[in-house]
């Protein structure tokens, strides 16, 4: 898929008129989106295709007797039926870092049921259609056993301690414990899930043994060799296409055992299948944010200094896996404190693995330490914001490195003069505006910048058009236009002549969009290629026997506004189409990577691309790199309903450079959206008798809309981070969602006085 012209003209902003780096450009694809014209995953047309459905499971725990398919098979349309007895012949696939089990099979279609909602049977016919009202036909005998159904069910236990997640410094007991002033709460967080605009699904055509799937992707190259292992052909035989994703917040990076059965289904079929997992089954099919549960310990002197952090965390994950979500992973790092210790637990229940979701660990982890610092300033008799900055962190005390970039201090102190904080009464219920209720909170966010290798082409064509091109992806974020943007800046050429070609495994290698890492990977693979196009370039011009620049003598060239010219002034100047014309050639093809130096043959490359075993985490160099936030937040809670709104709010970031503002601004945004729906709306329902989630279609799980939103001010308190990324920034997309829910939650308690530490925060729990 070529991206081609932007929409509208970039609008000015500072020295990036032209939309170079810096610069405010409209999308690259929005035109294609407002118009219909973005083709997604479930909408390529093709051929003699079949549809399938899945059949799921009614109970929590057990396993699968018999499958009864006779009468759907006998229904109109129908194709077959794939159930537990099937052997589709798959083997497992590698982890996110590349370990593969050996000789293990892959049943995507299990007998042993986990959890509610575990997909069991699918059924394939000639329609949509007749694939529903078929499976409503099959009739499944289950040996059911007990379950439990969440972390609050007395026979869930603890958990396990997970020691590699467990933290200490100092001696956090005995600090705790000689400190004059002491706090502890427990703070939990039910589930949550995706609901992205965009239902999961995939199309899967097979041509001999090679594979196409046409599937909503964050990692195309990841995907493809999760595809490739599981049916056991040669990576570079199975094509992943995903040019255009309706939202995925963590939960498109990985291959799911629905694409396997289709695959299959299509394999065994000899012809293409679309598989689209209704909304319900998006509950299931994959997992979302895991409930947690953390108790938080504070002690401080009486003026306000922190001496010691004790934390104790706890999630849910799956009886049938260990998935962590991080309730540590923001507390050692957003105050100064000599003396930590944290300690987190998975408690296994009847529910699908959990995943990421936008800002994991950091998310509830920051509900945590920033409800309980606001709790120890209402203990102290200070202002919260006094509080967090006599506590600032003027280094990383967890691994003692220096920060690379922290402006925290400066997006508290910049927020809270836009927000007016210094209008604010202390005491809890003291601020009104008619029958409304008015509080104030501040919470503080951060997320760990993650780095890892990319590759990307570039095409510098005989028309004078530049082709950017990578396998990595757009899933609303805006990378088609920052690599425009970087190709125009590097290359010395207007955004106007720049396309980009994304999504598609066939293409150079490139980091997952996830962990808020592929704007500053891949932005960095660009620039390296964009400077390597340019020099060989000029390389051409002034040593071709055919170029009018070799009789100049001239040293070197340079290319300002699309035009090569000598850099002294004099003698020729010419476009590229010009300049390639007279070399007689049709295009220049440049491929760059940022891998090391050590990690550059075919199979580096291939691991590099398809695992996470190459990515940089935030201190593995010789500083420690995050990004930071702080969010001030005004409710409004009628006094007589208990309804809370959120009516203002002001948020600051420091992010480093903004390769376009107007595309970071939208992910804080939206991010700052998401966390108003975590604080006052999203909640995962379980029945405790089945452990089946009862709320599971975007009517009963509520997710904020237009009403619900006031208006955003976000502030960028950056400067570039050069350790960080080669262009200077750092993560924006999952920082803005940090930090929101305790702020709300701190408002609430300010407006209110009634402190609610269980989210979402609902009129039932104020009343």
């Amino acid at each position: 898929m070529t991206i081609m012209n932007p929409i509208g003209e970039p609008r000015k902003h500072g020295s990036s008129a032209d939309g170079v780096v810096g610069g405010r450009l409209s999308r690259f694809e929005g035109e294609l989106k407002i118009t219909g014209n973005a083709t997604y995953a479930l909408e390529y047309p093709l051929e003699n295709l079949a549809h399938a459905v899945l059949v799921q499971s009614t109970i929590a725990a057990g396993r699968v007797v018999s499958v009864d398919a006779a009468e759907a098979l006998a229904a109109a349309g129908v194709v077959a039926v794939l159930t537990p007895e099937d052997d589709l012949g798959l083997m497992a696939a590698s982890d996110w870092y590349g370990k593969r089990p050996e000789n293990q099979p892959y049943h995507p279609l299990p007998k042993v049921i986990s959890y509610n909602g575990q997909s069991i049977v699918a059924v394939i016919a000639e329609s949509r259609e007749q694939a529903n009202e078929a499976a409503k036909l099959i009739r499944i005998t289950y040996e059911e056993a007990p379950a439990i159904a969440d972390m609050n069910d007395p026979r869930a236990g603890e958990g396990k301690l997970l020691e590699a997640m467990s933290v200490e410094w100092g001696d956090a007991q005995k600090a705790l414990a000689a400190s004059p002033v002491r706090m502890e709460a427990t703070y939990e967080t039910p589930r949550e899930y995706h609901v992205a605009m965009e239902p999961h699904g995939l199309t899967a055509a097979w041509d001999g043994d090679r594979l196409t799937v046409w599937e909503p992707s964050q990692w195309t190259h990841g995907m493809q060799r999760t595809y490739a292992e599981w049916f056991g052909i040669p990576l570079d035989h199975v094509r992943l296409v995903s040019p255009f994703i309706g939202g995925g917040f963590g939960s498109k990076g990985a291959a799911l055992s629905y694409g396997a059965v289709a695959v299959a289904a299509a394999r065994k079929l000899g012809r293409p299948v679309r598989l689209a997992v209704t909304r319900p089954q998006n509950f299931t099919s994959y997992g979302g944010r895991a409930a947690t549960r953390q108790t938080i310990s504070l002690g401080a002197t009486e003026d306000g200094v922190l001496q010691a952090i004790i934390h104790r965390g706890a999630s849910e994950t799956s009886t049938y896996m260990d998935y962590p979500e991080q309730t540590g992973a923001a507390t050692p790092i957003l105050y100064k404190v000599e003396n930590f210790s944290s300690q987190t637990r998975v408690v296994p229940v009847n529910a699908v693995t959990p995943g990421a979701l936008r800002g994991p660990g950091k998310n509830p982890s920051a509900y945590g330490i920033e409800s309980a610092m606001e709790e120890l300033a209402y203990r102290l008799g200070m202002d919260p914001l006094e509080l967090r900055l006599k506590n600032y962190a003027d280094h990383d005390y967890q691994s003692g490195k220096p920060w690379s970039t922290r402006r925290l201090r400066e997006a508290l102190t910049e927020g809270a003069a836009a927000f007016g904080w210094s209008r604010r009464s202390h005491a809890p219920r003291s601020m009104r505006e008619g029958r409304n209720l008015i509080g104030w909170g501040i919470g503080c966010g951060t997320f760990p910048v993650l780095r890892a290798p990319s590759s990307a082409m570039i095409r510098v064509l005989k028309s004078g058009r530049v082709e950017v091109v990578s396998g990595a992806i757009d899933m609303g974020q805006g990378t088609y236009t920052i690599l425009a943007q970087t190709a125009a800046e590097a290359l010395g050429i207007s955004i106007k002549q720049v396309d980009v070609v994304l999504g598609d495994s066939r293409l150079p290698g490139s980091a997952i969009a996830g962990g808020s890492m592929l704007a500053g990977s891949i932005t960095g693979a660009v620039h390296k290629t964009a400077n390597a196009a340019r020099e060989e370039l000029i390389g051409l011009a002034l040593n071709d026997p055919n170029s009018p620049f070799r009789e100049t003598g001239a040293n070197t060239l340079v290319i300002q506004e699309g035009r090569i010219s000598v850099a002294s002034g004099g003698g020729p100047s010419m476009t590229l189409a010009e300049l390639l014309s007279s070399l007689g050639r049709d295009e220049l093809e440049v491929t760059r990577n940022t891998l090391p130096d050590d990690a550059q043959s075919a199979t580096d490359r291939s691991n590099a691309w398809t695992s996470m075993g190459r990515v940089q985490g935030p201190t593995m160099g010789d500083y420690s790199m995050h990004s930071w936030c702080a969010h001030f937040v005004e409710v409004k809670v009628d006094e007589d309903f208990g309804t809370v709104r959120v009516s203002r709010m002001v948020s600051a970031f420091d992010c480093g450079r903004l390769y376009n503002p107007k595309m970071v601004e939208s992910q804080w945004r939206g991010g700052i959206i998401m966390g108003i729906g975590q604080a006052l709306l999203e909640e995962g329902l379980v029945d405790p008798r089945n452990a089946r989630t009862i709320n599971n279609n975007v009517g009963d799980y509520l997710v904020p809309t237009n009403a619900d939103i006031p208006d955003i001010e976000v502030i960028s308190v950056g400067v570039p981070d050069y350790e960080a990324s080669a262009l200077g920034g750092k993560g924006v997309g999952e920082v803005g969602i940090v930090g929101v829910a305790p702020a709300i939650a701190n408002a609430v308690f300010h407006a209110t006085g009634k402190r609610v530490r269980d989210l979402p925060i609902t009129l039932e729990k104020l009343m």
